[in-house]
Formats: C-alpha cells, sequence, structure tokens
C-alpha cells in the first residue's frame, strides 16, 4: 500500500500531496458506465473528495453511501474495470492557479488544448468553495461596460453582478459575451470563456475570434466539447470560477462567461441518472437549483478590506421557443440579478443584438451606470416600450393620428441607431453623446437608412473639433452643461450640413 501512495505522490505533485495527506484507504470498482463509477470501500471518503487510480486516472466522490461510494471520472480514455483499485486522497477536486493561464486555452482539468508550452502552476484552488460571505461582500456600483450601446443604456452591468443571457437558440447570445469581453480590451479587466458541451469547431472559432480582436491575451478559455463526458462538462464551469477567484482574491476584476448552463444541466442529469439518485421535474434531481446557485453565488464585489476585486458573471441559458417559463431558465433568472432577453422574431427582423427590452431587466440599475448616460437612457427606454406598443397596434392596419406617426418615425431611428455590429464597442462617452442626439430628436426628419451613417460621421466629427468634451465625459463620468451645449451645437450644425448634400 505504500508503494502505491509513493507512485500517485510522484504522479501528482502539483496537488501538494504530502504523506501525512494522503490516507491509504482503499476501495475496488464495482460498476463503470459512461464516466460514473461504483466504488466498495473507501471508508472515510469525503463529499466531492478526488480520488486517485494506480494509473493517474483521477475521479470525485459524488455520492456517499452506506455500502458504496458513486464518483465520476475525469477522463475521456480511462479504462477502469471491475476490481481496479482506488485510493482516498484527502483533497477536494481542484485545479492550478496562475498569471500564465492568461492567454491559454485549457479543458476543465487545467490541462493545456492549444499545444503551446506545458503549464507550471506552483497554486492550487478548489473547484467547490464558500461563496463569500455578506459581510465580505460590497455594493455593486462601478459599471462594467460590455460596449453594446442597448446593453449600456437600458440594461446595465455592474462589476460583481450576475446577469442572465437569455434566449432561443442562434440569437445571438454567444455575440453579446464575446463583445463585453473584447469591450475589456486595456480596462484591466481579466476574463474567464467557460464553453460546455459545445462543438470543438465553434470553440476554435471562438478563440480565433478573441486573438484576432487582441483579447486572448487577458482571457482564459476552459473548454468541454460535446465529445467529452458529462462529469467533464459538470466540471467546467467550477474550473472555471477556481480560476476567477484566484484573480478575484488579489484585487483583480474578472468577468466570467457560462456558456451555457442548460447544457451544464443536461450534464447533470446524466450523472445523477447514472448515480440513481432520484429525479425531479423534467428527470432533473431536486437539487439542480443548488448547483447553480452555489456556483453563480461565488460572484461578488468584494469589500476593500479583502482587496475589493470582483467577478461578474454573464450565465448563458438557451431556451425552448421563448418559453423562459421552463424549468432551468426560471431557476437561473431567480438566481440572478436580471436578465437580457434575446428575441427570435427582432433577430430574423435585422435588428441586432436582438434585445427585448420590455423582458429585459437589471436589478442593479442605475447605480451601475455613470452619471452621464444615466440622465440620457430614462426617456429613451420609455420610449423604446413604447414604441413596441404602437408597432403592434399599426400592425392592425388601424387609422393613425400624426402624433403617432412621428412617434413611430422617432422609434423608428431609435431603433436603427440601437443596431450594432459584432466586434464594435462604443465607449461611454460616445454612448452620451448620441443618446444625447436622440433625446433632443436631432435627427428629425432624417431617413432610417441614414440613421447609422449620420451618428457615424457625427461622432467622427465631435472627435475632431472638440474631442476634450469626449475626454471629459470618460474622465468624470458626467456631462456639464458647456460639454452638453457643445455637443448639440456640433450636432445640429452637422445635422445642416448633412440635409443640404
Amino acid at each position: 500500500m505504500t508503494s502505491i501512495v509513493s507512485d500517485l505522490q510522484t504522479k501528482f505533485k502539483n496537488l501538494d500531496l504530502s504523506s501525512n495527506e494522503v490516507k491509504t484507504s482503499a476501495g475496488r470498482v464495482l460498476s463503470c458506465n459512461d464516466g460514473v463509477i461504483t466504488i466498495e470501500g473507501l471508508k472515510d471518503v469525503k463529499n466531492g473528495e478526488l480520488l486517485m487510480f494506480r494509473d493517474g486516472t483521477t475521479a470525485m466522490a459524488m455520492n456517499l453511501e452506506k455500502d458504496s461510494v458513486g464518483a465520476i471520472l475525469f477522463s475521456n480514455d480511462a479504462v477502469v474495470s471491475y476490481g481496479d483499485y482506488v485510493f482516498s486522497t484527502g483533497k477536494v477536486a481542484g485545479v492550478g492557479v496562475g498569471d500564465e493561464l492568461l492567454g491559454r486555452v485549457i479543458n476543465p482539468l487545467g490541462e493545456p488544448l492549444d499545444g503551446k508550452r506545458k503549464l507550471e502552476l506552483k497554486e492550487y484552488n478548489p473547484t467547490e468553495r464558500p461563496s463569500p460571505k455578506i459581510l465580505d461582500r460590497a455594493k455593486v456600483n462601478r459599471p462594467l461596460g460590455t460596449g453594446i450601446k442597448i446593453v449600456d443604456s437600458m440594461v446595465p452591468i455592474g462589476k460583481g453582478q450576475r446577469e442572465l443571457i437569455i434566449g432561443d437558440r442562434q440569437t445571438g447570445k454567444t455575440s453579446i459575451a464575446l463583445d463585453a469581453i473584447v469591450n475589456q480590451r486595456d480596462k484591466n479587466v481579466i476574463c474567464i470563456y467557460v464553453a460546455i458541451g459545445q462543438k470543438a469547431t465553434n470553440i476554435a472559432k471562438i478563440v480565433d475570434d478573441l486573438t484576432n480582436q487582441n483579447a486572448l491575451s487577458y482571457t482564459v478559455v476552459v473548454a468541454s466539447t460535446a465529445a467529452q463526458s458529462a462529469p467533464m462538462q459538470y466540471l467546467a464551469p467550477y474550473t472555471g470560477t477556481a480560476i476567477a477567484e484566484y484573480f478575484m482574491h488579489k484585487g483583480r476584476d474578472v468577468l466570467i462567461v457560462y456558456d451555457d448552463l442548460s447544457k451544464h444541466a443536461v450534464a447533470y442529469r446524466t450523472i445523477s441518472l447514472l448515480l440513481k439518485r432520484p429525479s425531479g421535474r423534467e428527470a432533473y434531481p431536486g437539487d439542480i437549483f443548488y448547483i447553480h446557485s452555489r456556483l453563480l453565488e461565488r460572484s461578488a464585489q468584494l469589500s476593500k478590506e479583502l482587496g475589493g476585486g470582483s467577478l461578474t458573471a454573464l450565465p448563458i441559458v438557451e431556451t425552448q421557443a421563448g418559453d423562459i417559463s421552463s424549468y432551468i431558465p426560471t431557476n437561473v433568472i431567480s438566481i440572478t440579478d436580471g436578465q437580457i432577453y434575446l428575441e427570435s422574431e427582432l433577430f430574423h427582423l435585422g435588428i441586432r443584438p436582438a434585445v427585448n427590452v420590455g423582458l429585459s431587466v437589471s436589478r442593479v440599475g442605475s447605480s451601475a451606470q455613470t452619471e452621464s448616460v444615466r440622465k440620457q437612457c430614462g426617456n429613451i427606454r420609455l420610449e423604446q416600450a413604447h414604441y413596441r406598443e404602437l408597432q403592434l397596434f399599426a400592425r392592425f392596419g388601424a387609422d393613425i393620428d400624426a402624433g403617432t406617426k412621428l412617434a413611430l418615425a422617432r422609434g423608428d431611428r431609435l431603433t436603427e441607431s440601437l443596431k450594432q455590429n459584432k466586434y464594435s464597442p462604443t465607449d461611454f462617452a460616445s454612448l452620451t453623446a448620441e443618446l444625447l442626439i436622440l433625446n433632443k430628436d436631432v435627427m428629425r426628419g432624417l431617413p432610417v437608412s441614414e440613421v447609422k451613417g449620420f451618428v457615424s460621421g457625427f461622432l467622427k466629427k465631435l472627435r475632431e473639433d472638440e474631442s476634450k468634451v469626449l475626454s471629459n465625459i470618460e474622465k468624470s463620468g458626467k456631462l456639464s452643461v458647456d460639454d452638453e451645449r457643445c455637443i448639440l451645437d456640433i450636432a445640429e450644425n452637422y445635422r445642416r450640413e448633412y440635409m443640404s448634400r
């Protein structure tokens, strides 16, 4: 037994297992099905404890029964047979952490997938740990800009917040998350992208996009592909969070994206059914709410005494036919601090991002906005909601008065202005100027097809003629009376010039 433990210590030096920490209790495999094993023996093993086979394969204890232990394997190609010996370690499952992870693509075990040099990480974080206590948290009041106009103005996200991105398949959920990552360039924010059960080709494309946008250098990609086992897909978001917490506890701001928790729930359901746990609604186990809540509660804005770091979460959930009242969506909605709802109908109409303002909400609200944006966006949100109602009314072909026609025309210009191409972020100062001219209806009478061209030309002229105005807004987060007057003067002059062409 001693020689076996010595072999395991040699193979797993990164786990920091000293001789007095490694327990010598052993068990034998009774069965193995799709990465889930049943073991007899293993006295005194803990839930979540790391288990090891002699060949180096690892597993994690999940079911603690009277005569057996249920565990999940952390290897796709592991060859486990009836009668194989399994050894407990006294350690919980975890992953190596450190600054060396930035710019790398790893699997849920922390192993490189990008073909680059081997990682030599000296620190080790458990994948499961308690969330920060209430007294360890601070108020969420610092904005985390996504660069997406409709999000930053109407559904603002604060550092330390958990904002759900929800919608049907192919409505742009991942695009919003990636735009948010790209917008953190030069903003001293670390990003973690967790891909759960996605196709390898999709993950490769995302990595290429992040590389092309110069965003991979401050990003860690944790990838579990659809070809991997359910235990590996289950582990991925916890690995990503463990890495994110390393940076958060060093006083850094971190953004983590879970893409997506619907697949994570399916993976956990698969594991639970193989472990013969009682199933409930839609065959999900009873603790499906708990696994997501204990994951997302780890996102927080830490107090100054703990370094003031933050972890902002953008979990993604896929709906079926727009049904946000199904089991997993309602669970995650109740855990998070708001949601960005993407609608298929808007997406097919060419409105992108396809954010439904009426069903989207941020429970942190205006406290996570700069003052300059907050003052301009109140009327915009109401107008957008009113515009959607008028659109429905106008569809019936009813006679509409001149006032309604003007409101519809203004709503058309507002909607067109808020459209945005992928990977084209807008900073807070430019957003403030754009919202200001929308509020003052500077683009009155302008054809909808020319709105984006007008806004682009106006912002270019503003940067050329009065760059200090944008600089003042960016530095202070406020819009002074003089700066407002200057922006409107330039906008009106540019409008006259534009209309005379």
